[in-house]
């Protein structure tokens, strides 16, 4: 059975360097197109793309909405098949201008991958964010015990990521040099630190409470006092692990270096929310509860601009479409008071939002005139 078709290797090559190169898309994003491809070859028996024609992409559409993940058993989400989709869209778009191509393949074959208009809006909708609130997170890094340099590295870890919302990668590759603490913030450096998009930007501590920053003092303390940690060390150190008195691989204390990936601080946070009795929330979640509760704590549109600058978000709508949902028992909650509540609001209205709204639209109008 035919395992590849080296015409096709060659093209696919030059695409993935096109991808990362021409269009500056990280190794995992090309990967993820690489893999959609190779799911497209596979359908095909390996045939030259050069062959291609338009039963190829509805028999592939097809098979993706036929298919069932071994796993589970359950069919293939339609955000994947989604993604699956318009990665290969793109693919043969551009395949469809390359020399010894483009006689055989036309621009608008590559319209032959679009899912349906329904299946799209399955795909791409918008659905509440599951977070927790300010109290669950408390709550668990209260249950963590800091008897061991680990255990006291798991605790301010949780503490630290609530307090600045940093992702869980920007959390594994951060020094103690990129923490200020007596001026109460953090210098994401991108040359360092793995944010992002590779943005820099500070980070003031989020007004979450004493606890949180007083066990991240008292950890880079211990870092620097009983570790003899410099400013070049990691905030976060990796897990040592070797043998144990029973001849057993098992964690032994920190090993001075930074974790590679973020797989162990989600590991961190599992078990950790689970011995509190709580379901497991990602890192990236408590980002969710940072904006909500900048949501109800921000005032003035200035305010919540500058909440939204500590999340590392150039434009405020970014945190609103990312983050902003209203959760749905705080929306019912809204919707109730607002009923019992007098028929004239517009004295409770924020002028300021007001003139920042009205500035918004006649910009959006501008704008639309324009195009």
């Amino acid at each position: 059975m035919r395992k590849h078709h080296p015409k096709n290797e060659r093209i696919k090559r030059q695409y993935l360097i096109w991808l990362e190169e021409a269009k500056r898309l990280s190794s995992t994003s090309a990967d993820q197109a690489a893999a959609a491809i190779a799911f497209f070859e596979v359908s095909t028996n390996y045939k030259d793309f050069a062959a291609f024609n338009i039963e190829q992409a509805r028999r592939f559409k097809r098979l993706q909405n036929e298919a069932i993940k071994q796993d589970t058993g359950k069919p293939l989400a339609k955000a994947t098949i989604h993604s699956r989709l318009m990665a290969l869209k793109a693919f043969f778009h551009w395949l469809a201008g390359q020399p010894g191509y483009k006689s055989k393949i036309s621009y608008s074959d590559s319209d032959y991958f679009n899912p349906s208009a329904n299946d799209s809006r399955i795909a791409t909708a918008k659905r509440e964010k599951a977070a927790p609130d300010l109290g669950q997170i408390m709550h668990v890094i209260r249950n963590m015990k800091s008897v061991t340099l680990l255990e006291k590295r798991n605790r301010a870890l949780i503490a630290f990521a609530v307090l600045t919302g940093a992702r869980d990668d920007a959390l594994a590759s951060m020094s103690l040099r990129h923490v200020n603490l007596e001026r109460r913030m953090v210098f994401q450096d991108a040359r360092d630190v793995r944010t992002k998009n590779r943005k820099t930007f500070t980070t003031w501590f989020f007004p979450v409470g004493d606890v949180a920053e007083a066990i991240v003092g008292d950890w880079i303390a211990t870092l620097k006092n009983e570790c003899v940690y410099g400013s070049d060390d990691p905030l976060f150190p990796q897990t040592q692990v070797g043998l144990d008195a029973n001849g057993h691989f098992a964690p032994l204390g920190l090993e001075r270096k930074h974790w590679k990936n973020a797989a162990a601080i989600r590991r961190i946070f599992g078990q950790s929310f689970n011995e509190a009795g709580l379901p497991y929330f990602n890192p990236h979640s408590f980002r969710t509860t940072l904006a909500r509760l900048g949501e109800t704590l921000c005032k003035t549109p200035e305010e919540f601009k500058a909440w939204s600058q500590n999340l590392g978000h150039e434009h405020v709508l970014t945190t609103f479409r990312s983050y902003g949902e209203v959760s749905s028992h705080r929306q019912a909650e809204i919707i109730r008071k607002l009923g019992t509540s007098s028929n004239d609001v517009t004295h409770s209205i924020d002028p300021v939002a007001i003139a920042a709204l009205e500035t918004f639209l006649k910009s959006a109008k501008t704008q639309t005139n324009r195009i």
